[in-house]
């Protein structure tokens, strides 16, 4: 995949241009590598299922196998979402914003969820299940 430096681009050629030029240089992990944050959503419901962060060698990844890969800023390795779970997140599209800082995955869940965390036995549908109440946390229904 050819990239482009973002700082050599104008305003114009960033914003509306169809140069890749992904700022890396913003976020970066333990390890140096620049990362962007990624959001990854359900492509059917719409559902936002993580925000996690991709350097080059994750949206290659994801791009080249068509499974959302991130770069995990925990472990400073690659994480391919499923890898050990079986919660594959099947790519459908890639998407950048605006600035070309940050990214969209929407993609079809494999199986039942994605969140490493379990209900009942099965793995959350999102790791979005609490929402802020007062100063309390409480389980948001799906």
């Amino acid at each position: 995949m050819a990239w482009r430096d973002s700082a050599a681009l104008s305003i114009n050629e960033l914003e509306e241009g169809g140069d890749i030029a992904l700022d890396f240089g913003r976020f970066s992990s333990a390890g140096g590598d620049g990362v962007v944050p990624v959001v990854a959503q359900d492509v059917e419901s719409r559902d936002v299922l993580v925000l996690a962060h991709a350097n080059r060698g994750a949206l290659d990844y994801t791009l080249q196998n068509g499974v959302a890969a991130f770069w995990s800023l925990s472990r400073d390795r690659l994480w391919i979402k499923g890898e050990t779970s079986g919660n594959f997140l099947d790519l459908v599209e890639v998407r950048v914003n605006c600035e070309q800082n940050s990214l969209l995955y929407l993609v079809n869940l494999r199986k039942e969820g994605v969140c490493h965390t379990v209900q009942d036995g099965v793995a959350r549908h999102s790791c979005y299940y609490r929402r802020i109440s007062g100063d309390r946390l409480e389980p948001v229904e799906n």
